[in-house]
């Protein structure tokens, strides 16, 4: 069976999503049809934020939003410009759906829950007449006479537009037949991961979390600060993931073998902190110094700091040398581990690579090297870190693809 669209969308998420239920507001004579490989829609939108979808990011700063992405900034300026996270605020209150700012600045559903975004999603399509297929696969695309023919185990497809919104996984096949098409493709590699230690001690503390910390990727010359929570494979939290991001390729490159350093009270620079553990000693001479340690850290993560750092264990403040206390200082300040491996953050999958930007009109995103082509989201060389930025370029690029898609007059291809 052949199906036949003036607007065929390649992919059910978040971006592909958008796009489609916005052209088809925009212009309702169209037929829009989407296209799932899988049997689940918007499946990172239920799985987001832990069930509850971190939709955007409460940052109305243009300068700092780009910031928050290690790929992509320039060419975002723009798009931000036209579409940010106070349009995608207002365009799902529009439609019922409010939006609540937590203190680090993510934004999430009043009801925190993701079903919320996704129903609010499905009911648009369905409201303005945007068909869904599922499992429904494609592996191959031919452009001919200005249409697209598209073919695969499922059946074909003709249509005038199209729009490449299959996520940015590496395996991706539009990647293949998108480089045959001319486009420059960025190789993708994994962003947003944890740090694996495999079988290091520090494991056993699963579970203790340090609101701020400084950590350093030494050989890479990059850092954050941020909570981090220890686990069961090793590092996590929004510095790591947020760290990852921004050496997700040379991280790569190393095989994901490298050093990490951190500063666990990044406040203070070592010499104050061993100040700080003199001062304890000499007003507190009789108390187990391990036990009593004044320093901002839970106790379970002070105890096996103390320990790392050779510290004696069962001693009284007033046993305890001054070289012991220059150590736990200096570790304190500078504790390195050996990073073996990469554990993906929960199931979002996130990609550094993709479609290269000098290659799409960011103004519609539509492709510069074949008319009536349009990639949104993740398909794009575009990631952000944590915190809702991958949905906002989700939600930004799947608006102005929406222009292009439902606008006649923007159909044939811009030099």
């Amino acid at each position: 069976m052949t199906l036949f669209a003036d607007v065929l969308v390649l992919g059910g998420g978040a971006a592909g999503f958008f796009a489609a239920v916005n052209a088809a507001r925009l212009n309702p004579q169209l037929k829009i049809v989407i296209v799932e490989k899988s049997a689940k829609l918007l499946s990172k939108v239920l799985i987001s934020g832990g069930g509850r979808c971190n939709v955007t990011h409460h940052c109305f700063d243009r300068g700092a939003l780009v910031g928050q992405y290690p790929r992509g900034g320039p060419g975002l300026k723009q798009v931000f410009a036209r579409w940010g996270p106070e349009e995608t605020i207002e365009w799902f209150a529009q439609r019922g759906v409010r939006l609540k700012t937590e203190e680090d600045g993510r934004m999430f559903p009043n009801t925190d829950r993701s079903e919320t975004i996704a129903q609010c999603l499905l009911l648009e399509a369905e409201k303005y007449g945007v068909a869904v297929h599922l499992n429904t696969h494609y592996h191959q695309i031919e452009h001919i006479d200005g249409h697209f023919h598209l073919s695969g185990p499922t059946g074909s497809a003709r249509c005038n537009k199209l729009l490449v919104a299959t996520g940015g996984h590496p395996k991706a096949e539009a990647y293949q037949w998108l480089a045959q098409l001319g486009h420059r493709i960025v190789p993708p590699v994994p962003s947003l991961f944890t740090f694996n230690l495999p079988k290091h001690p520090i494991t056993e503390l699963m579970g203790v979390s340090v609101p701020e910390v400084r950590i350093r990727l030494p050989e890479i010359k990059k850092e954050t600060i941020g909570p981090v929570l220890i686990t069961h494979w090793g590092l996590s939290g929004p510095a790591v993931l947020r760290l990852s991001a921004l050496a997700a390729r040379e991280l790569h490159e190393r095989q994901y073998h490298f050093s990490v350093a951190i500063h666990w009270l990044p406040r203070m620079h070592e010499e104050q902190i061993r100040d700080q553990l003199l001062k304890q000693q000499a007003e507190r001479p009789q108390s187990v110094a391990l036990q009593n340690l004044s320093v901002s850290l839970p106790a379970r993560l002070a105890r096996f700091l103390g320990e790392r750092a050779g510290f004696p264990p069962e001693k009284r403040w007033v046993e305890v040398k001054q070289k012991d206390v220059n150590r736990l200082a200096a570790l304190l300040a500078n504790d390195t581990y050996e990073a073996k491996g990469k554990t993906t953050f929960k199931e979002e999958f996130v990609t550094a690579g993709g479609v290269h930007l000098g290659d799409v009109d960011l103004t519609e995103m539509q492709s510069k090297r074949l008319p009536r082509l349009f990639f949104a989201g993740e398909v794009l060389d575009i990631d952000g870190v944590t915190g809702g930025f991958n949905f906002q370029s989700a939600w930004s690029t799947g608006w102005l693809a929406a222009q292009g898609l439902s606008n006649p007059s923007k159909s044939e291809f811009i030099e």
